[in-house]
Parts: C-alpha cells; structure tokens; sequence
C-alpha cells in the first residue's frame, strides 16, 4: 500500500528538534515546565514524532524531558549551556552522517505549532530551504536542502539557522500558534491559548 500523497514529501528528510537550551530567561528548567498536563517540551516532540520523518534527533541539554522514549536519536549538546547554533550544527551533522537528505529544524519551546503547518512546509519544500513566517518574522520550522548543511554545520553563537533563511519562500503561520516559551508569562499565555 502505498502512503498518502501528503506523505511522500518526508522520504530523504530527518527531523532536528532543539531541545538543549539554557533557559536563562525563564528562570529554571523551561522544557520540562508544566504545560496542559505535561512537559512543555512533549507538545512539539509528540506532534512532530507522530509524522512520518525518515529519521528523528533531538538536541538535549540536562533537563530535557525523555525524548528517547518518542523514537529519537537524543544527541547531548556540548559543551551544555552552548549558544543554539550549536544545536542546530550537532543535529544536523547527526542527520547528515544517518544520510539525511533534508532536514526540518524545530524547536521545542513552540509547543503550538500544528501538524498542519508542518505538513504544508514540507508539501511546499522544493529541496532548498523554506521557513516559517508569523507576524513579519521569519523563524523556525524550517526545512533545509543537503546543500546548506556545511554551511549549518559551521554556525556559531546565538542565532542559528536565521541567517541561512535570508529570502527563503515561508509559508505563514497565526502568530498565536508560533508563541516561543521564554519567560513564565510565555507559558502563561500558552496555557490560555491551549484552553
């Protein structure tokens, strides 16, 4: 039987979810912070573990919650506390050696971001690059062709992929859905959003 024609599009590409942040604003382990009955973190991890990626790696600090049990392959950020583009440069190597055609890089603090969204990235995914837009800002999830993998894998400091996305084609997304968990008042808010 073959799969959906929705599903095709994931043959060749890995999922990178970032889950090895610092939490520095929030104030104490965000990820595993409490978010509608359970971790913040499990929000992005279960939805994106639910479709149908070649390939799932997690990027985890100490106090991520268990990733592994979801089906990834959990890469330690080193050294712990490293900016994001560092992150991103551990998972996507980590893709590229499981031969990893593309990649879509998620973050683990976006715990609304639907699968439908994904789906419609991945659908409009031309083997280059294409990412997220909410609000005027371009932002993860993205997708990322094998040709900028060296490019990603050589980043450094704090911000990641972004400069990599500069004139990508993004698919947009409600601003609401693309909340990012930094501080308590952001998890506040994605609480009364959840309900």
């Amino acid at each position: 039987m073959s799969p959906p024609a929705t599903d095709t599009g994931f043959a060749g590409l890995a999922l990178v979810l970032l889950a090895g942040g610092q939490s520095a604003r929030f104030g104490g382990p965000k990820l595993v912070a409490p978010l509608g009955g359970k971790a913040l973190a499990l929000h992005a991890a279960e939805m994106l573990a639910a479709l149908p990626f070649a390939a799932r790696y997690a990027v985890i600090g100490p106090n991520a919650p268990d990733l592994a049990a979801l089906g990834y392959s959990c890469v330690a950020l080193t050294p712990p506390g490293a900016a994001q583009a560092r992150s991103l440069a551990l998972g996507v190597a980590a893709a590229h050696a499981g031969g990893a055609q593309a990649v879509l890089v998620a973050l683990a603090d976006m715990p609304l971001v639907p699968e439908a969204h994904v789906r419609s990235l991945v659908e409009a995914f031309d083997g280059d690059r294409i990412a997220t837009t909410a609000g005027g800002v371009t932002m993860p999830p993205a997708l990322f062709g094998a040709a900028h993998f060296a490019a990603l894998t050589a980043l450094d400091g704090d911000h990641g992929g972004a400069v990599r996305l500069k004139g990508a084609p993004t698919v947009p997304l409600d601003p609401l859905l693309a909340l990012d968990v930094d501080r308590p008042e952001d998890l506040a808010r994605a609480e009364a959003l959840l309900r």
